[in-house]
């Protein structure tokens, strides 16, 4: 019996024993799967930075480059981006970090859709039929890689840092991934200056010339607005404002925005699609829904391509709508 006893206390510690063992050889096949996956990514990364460099560096400076090995830079950015986003599509990717995965790819999916539009329009920004709104279109699209900016630095990186640290693995932090370099490259002034200093680009397209526009009033159902007061607009008033804005400079603009908020929310917009030299233009904007009440109405004129001064481009407005 004793002997029986023994055998079974040493079978029953094998057993403890290669169950360990068997754990631990999954424990460690399972942490060098999420060790490869940050290393992958954090190749991916590198790289991405590396890309932002020289896409902003030439932006910033194009050099000699002429208007068509300047549109020919812009689509190989394009396709290497849109390489980076097949590559992290394809990571074998560990059961743990399906949500670090998940944002991942929508970073890389807005960055290569954003990559995509500005190469799109490159041309046309560089010319001279449609350059305002292909200007514009490309600002917009440097605010949709800086979201993307935005959700990896702070989410995407803590997620797979803290599935490393959650399970033990061993990887260094994942890097930072900050595509866009500075805020200023979502502005549409920014934007029409770089692209105005490419050797061949359009006359108007440089920012040799001035351009300005200015706020000249708002005014609803005959009443304009006067910033500094409590304006009183009667009941049954239609809520439309018409926004007046001057083009103070020496170039014609085309499609001028205005935007205007009501406390703070998001911004109804309209446009002025053309604007002389010296001339004054409206854009409509129907409040919708009809504003109750006393509320502050942000009246804004976006900056067009080139514009330096800004600061007669807004009023904030006081309205009590009865």
């Amino acid at each position: 019996m004793a002997r029986r006893a023994a055998a079974l206390g040493v079978g029953l510690v094998v057993l403890i024993l290669l169950v360990l063992g068997a754990k631990g050889c999954l424990d460690a096949r399972k942490n060098r799967s999420l060790e490869d996956y940050a290393g992958n990514v954090t190749q991916v990364v590198d790289e991405t930075n590396s890309l932002s460099k020289a896409f902003y560096g030439r932006l910033d400076d194009p050099k000699d480059l002429g208007v068509p090995d300047f549109v020919s830079e812009i689509e190989s950015d394009r396709s290497a981006m849109d390489g980076f986003l097949s590559r992290v599509e394809k990571l074998s990717t560990p059961g743990d970090m399906k949500s670090a995965q998940s944002t991942l790819l929508l970073v890389y999916q807005l960055r290569a859709s954003a990559m995509n539009k500005i190469a799109d329009n490159m041309s046309t920004a560089l010319g001279n039929e449609g350059k305002e709104k292909a200007i514009r279109l490309i600002a917009g699209q440097m605010e949709v890689l800086s979201a993307a900016d935005v959700l990896y630095n702070q989410v995407t990186r803590h997620q797979i840092d803290y599935t490393i640290a959650n399970n033990g693995a061993n990887a260094p932090d994942m890097p930072k991934s900050t595509f866009v370099p500075d805020s200023s490259w979502v502005d549409v002034g920014t934007v029409g200056s770089a692209l105005g200093s490419v050797n061949g680009a359009t006359a108007d397209a440089n920012v040799s010339g001035v351009h300005g526009t200015q706020l000249e009033s708002a005014t609803i159902g005959g009443t304009t607005l006067d910033a500094s007061v409590s304006n009183t607009i009667p009941a049954g008033t239609d809520a439309a404002v018409d926004v007046a804005v001057l083009n103070q400079g020496d170039s014609e603009e085309s499609d001028v925005g205005v935007t205007i908020s009501v406390d703070g929310g998001s911004p109804i917009t309209g446009s002025i699609s053309t604007l002389g030299i010296g001339e004054s233009g409206t854009a409509t904007i129907q409040l919708t829904p009809v504003p109750k009440g006393e509320v502050t109405l942000d009246v804004t004129v976006e900056p067009v391509p080139g514009e330096k001064v800004t600061e007669n481009n807004e009023a904030s407005f006081t309205v009590n709508f009865g």
